[in-house]
C-alpha cells in the first residue's frame, strides 16, 4: 500500500501568522480625537474672556462719553472762568438764568427750526430718491453711491464748497445774473434766508444716509406682497399706501431720530457759513452758542449748563421720537 507525501511547493507563502493588533495598526494612523471639545477653545469663556474683548470699548466710552458728561454736569454748577479764578459753587443758577437770555432762546429757536426743516427734507427726499433708486442695473448703483458720497465727507468740506456757491458773488448768483435777475438774493447774507439756507445744507449733507435705510427697507419687502396687491386691484398709490409705507416703518425709525439728532447738534456749517450771523445771533444754534459762551467768552460754568439743558433737550425729545414711532411700527 502506497502513502502519498504531499510537500509543499517551492517558493510558495507560508502561512500567515496572527500577529498583535497594535503591531498591525500602521504607524502613521492617526490617534482617534475625544469628541469633548479642548478647554483652550471652549466657546463659553466665562466673564472673563468678556472682559478682556469689553474693557477697551468700555474703557474708550468711560473716558471719551461719561467722564467729559460728568465734568460738564460739575462745571454747570459753578461759576468757573478759568482766566477768573476761584470757581465758586451756584446751585442751579446757571440753568434758570437760561429761562431769560435772549441769546440762548434765540439759539433754541434757531436750532428747533433747523432740526424740524433737516427732519421733513431729508425724509421726505431720501424716501423719494430711493424708490427712484429701487431698480436693477449698473446706472442705477453709480447713482447710488453717488448720493452717499456728501455722508462720507466732512461737514466742513461740504460747508466750505456751499460757501462757494452761496456767497454774493458765487457760482449760484453768477448764473442768475446771467439768466437776467439784476439782484440776485443774499443767501447767506440776507437775514431772512440765511437760516434757511444754511438747513438746506445740513440737510443736503445728510440726504445719503436716509436714501440708503430707506433703499435697505424697500428692497427687504417680500414681492409676493406687491403681486397680491396687484391681483386685488391696487394701483401704485395703493400698493404704496398699504404695502410699502407700513413695511418700511423701521426705517423711518432710524431716519427721523437721526436726523432729529443731527438738526440739534448742528455747529460745524453754522461756523464756516455765516459763523452765527448775518446780524446778532441769526443762525445761531445751541452748539454754536456753546462753543461761542466757553471759548470766546470764558464762561465755562454757564456754557456748561446750556450743553446739560441740550443733553436733556435732545434726549426728551429722541426718547418721546423713538417710542411713538416704535408702536407705529407695531400697529402698522
Amino acid at each position: 500500500m502506497r502513502i502519498r507525501t504531499l510537500t509543499r511547493p517551492e517558493g510558495s507563502a507560508a502561512a500567515p501568522v496572527a500577529k498583535d493588533t497594535a503591531a498591525a495598526r500602521p504607524q502613521d494612523a492617526p490617534a482617534r480625537r475625544s469628541s469633548r471639545p479642548s478647554r483652550r477653545f471652549r466657546p463659553n469663556g466665562g466673564p472673563g474672556r468678556f472682559a478682556v474683548f469689553a474693557a477697551p470699548g468700555l474703557l474708550a466710552y468711560l473716558a471719551l462719553v461719561l467722564v467729559p458728561i460728568g465734568m460738564t454736569a460739575g462745571y454747570s454748577l459753578t461759576n468757573r472762568n478759568p482766566f477768573n479764578p476761584p470757581t465758586q459753587w451756584v446751585g442751579l443758577s446757571n440753568l434758570t438764568s437760561l429761562f431769560s437770555d435772549d441769546d440762548f432762546l434765540k439759539a433754541l429757536q434757531n436750532t428747533v427750526v433747523i432740526t424740524v426743516i433737516v427732519t421733513l427734507v431729508t425724509n421726505a427726499g431720501g424716501l423719494a430718491i430711493a424708490l427712484l433708486l429701487d431698480r436693477r442695473g449698473w446706472l442705477y448703483n453709480a447713482l447710488r453711491s453717488v448720493f452717499f458720497v456728501p455722508v462720507v465727507l466732512s461737514a466742513v468740506v461740504v460747508s466750505v464748497i456751499w460757501q462757494s456757491i452761496l456767497v454774493d458773488d458765487g457760482l449760484l448768483n453768477s448764473m442768475l445774473r446771467q439768466l437776467g435777475m439784476s439782484h440776485p438774493p443774499g443767501w447767506l447774507s440776507d437775514p431772512s434766508l440765511a437760516l434757511y439756507t444754511v438747513s438746506w445744507v445740513i440737510a443736503w449733507q445728510g440726504l445719503g444716509f436716509c436714501v440708503v435705510i430707506y433703499l435697505a427697507g424697500l428692497q427687504g419687502i417680500p414681492q409676493e406682497l406687491y403681486e397680491a396687491a396687484a391681483i386685488d386691484g391696487c394701483g401704485p398709490m395703493m400698493r404704496f399706501r398699504h404695502v410699502t409705507w407700513p413695511m418700511l416703518a423701521p426705517a423711518v425709525t432710524i431716519n427721523t431720530v437721526m436726523s432729529l439728532i443731527g438738526g440739534f447738534k448742528a455747529y460745524d456749517q453754522i461756523q464756516v457759513l455765516t459763523n452765527g450771523g448775518p446780524g446778532p445771533g441769526t443762525t445761531s444754534t445751541l452748539a454754536f452758542q456753546v462753543v461761542q459762551t466757553a471759548f470766546n467768552g470764558n464762561h465755562v460754568g454757564y456754557a456748561s449748563a446750556m450743553a446739560v439743558a441740550m443733553l436733556i433737550l435732545v434726549a426728551t425729545v429722541s426718547v418721546i421720537a423713538l417710542g411713538w414711532l416704535q408702536k407705529r411700527e407695531v400697529s402698522a
